[in-house]
């Protein structure tokens, strides 16, 4: 037993290094590809606050994810080890590819599995769940829009956050540049505060309902991991969100993590598991494409007519300077009057490759721990 529970541990720790390369992009990825964190400290302060997250309200979710999804009694060793696997084996296919994954779909699928194939899985916690899965990253996607038609241009001036060719707390960053890029920290180190006491489960709860491990050195144990994954396999989720997916200037990266942080800590107040990956990236779409519709009025849209719509939206938008607020704010041209040459074309709004590799990623992978666990507890005598 003592072997068992060695191998229990060794899984545990392989799915928070995969929890901390998959989390680690949707909350600092904005920071980082607007150059206001590097990538190793944006890891340290991953690890601080998923810390915190989960030595506070983590301890809930531990004790509700072990029992409520199946009974807590199938958590057994054996059990609780093939269910950590799959979490951990899926996202590392995820991380491997470079693409964060929704590490709480990614746990559910896995314990849906165990359900689904011991027949005692519970539909009305599961309907209640994925129903919140499919409306928030939707909800994201058009608060962005939204944000990004209609108010992009007067926050830019609003927030008049230039920046400059150097770091944004150097001597030559303005003060608004300055608290802008601690703005945007701060909001990242809520997304990891919230990480924490939301997916500290995804990597000790089955051991800790097990009773094998107490809930202290549980969460200890997964925040080692995570900090381990944040500091090397989420280095290249880091360029996904960051920079692959969309080129952020600092007003654009702010918004998003606004959208994300808060929608992330809506669901987390219903006690639904957050999957803020897909909410943060479908929050960057929204805000691009909302950006670059400003070119034509809803109805030319729907006329057909000046859809010349420009693609470097977001990336064109460099930061306001007080200057520019004539330009930028409340005097900006009006919707459908705003040529493409005005929003120029730096590089594309997104890469349309990328973010259809991360929409796939992101079904996949739970969908690989839902039917390797299904397979393994229906047709193997673990349970």
């Amino acid at each position: 037993m003592e072997v068992l529970l060695v191998v229990g541990i060794a899984v545990a720790v392989f799915v928070g290094y995969n929890i901390g390369g998959a989390n680690t992009a949707p909350a600092f990825g904005p920071a980082v590809g607007a150059g206001v964190l590097g990538k190793l400290l944006a890891a340290g302060l991953m690890t601080v606050f998923f810390f915190a997250g989960g030595w506070t309200l983590g301890r809930q979710v531990v004790d509700t994810l072990g029992d409520g999804i199946v009974p807590g009694e199938l958590f057994t060793l054996p059990a609780s080890i093939v269910v950590l696997f799959f979490i951990g084996f899926a996202l590392f296919i995820s991380n491997f590819a470079g693409v964060p994954a929704s590490t709480s779909m990614t746990a559910v699928g896995s314990i849906a599995g165990l359900g689904l194939a011991t027949g005692t899985l519970d539909w009305e916690t599961m309907g209640r769940i994925v129903s919140w899965w499919i409306v928030a990253p939707i909800v994201a996607f058009w608060i962005s829009g939204v944000i990004g038609r209609y108010f992009y241009p007067t926050i830019n001036a609003w927030i008049a956050i230039p920046q400059t060719e150097g770091s944004p707390f150097g001597a030559d960053a303005s003060r608004r540049e300055t608290a802008g890029a601690l703005l945007v920290i701060v909001i990242g180190c809520l997304m990891a505060f919230s990480a924490g006491a939301s997916n500290a489960a995804n990597a000790v709860a089955p051991l800790v309902g097990s009773g094998e491990l107490s809930m202290n050195v549980g969460i200890i144990l997964a925040t080692v991991a995570v900090g381990l994954g944040a500091f090397t396999i989420a280095r290249k989720t880091l360029d996904t969100m960051g920079n692959d997916l969309t080129e952020l200037p600092l007003t654009a990266a702010i918004v998003v993590a606004i959208v994300s942080a808060t929608a992330t800590a809506a669901l987390a107040a219903i006690g639904i598991p957050a999957s803020f990956v897909i909410i943060a990236t479908m929050s960057i779409v929204g805000l691009g494409w909302g950006r670059a519709t400003r070119t034509a009025t809803a109805r030319d849209a729907v006329r057909g007519e000046g859809t010349n719509v420009s693609v470097g939206a977001l990336a064109a938008d460099e930061g306001a300077t007080v200057g520019d607020t004539e330009r930028r704010g409340e005097n900006a041209p009006p919707i459908g009057e705003e040529e493409p040459g005005d929003i120029p074309a730096a590089s594309d709004l997104f890469d349309p490759e990328t973010t259809g590799r991360v929409i796939l990623m992101q079904n996949f992978v739970p969908a690989v721990a839902t039917i390797g666990a299904f397979l393994v507890f229906r047709f193997v005598p673990v349970v």
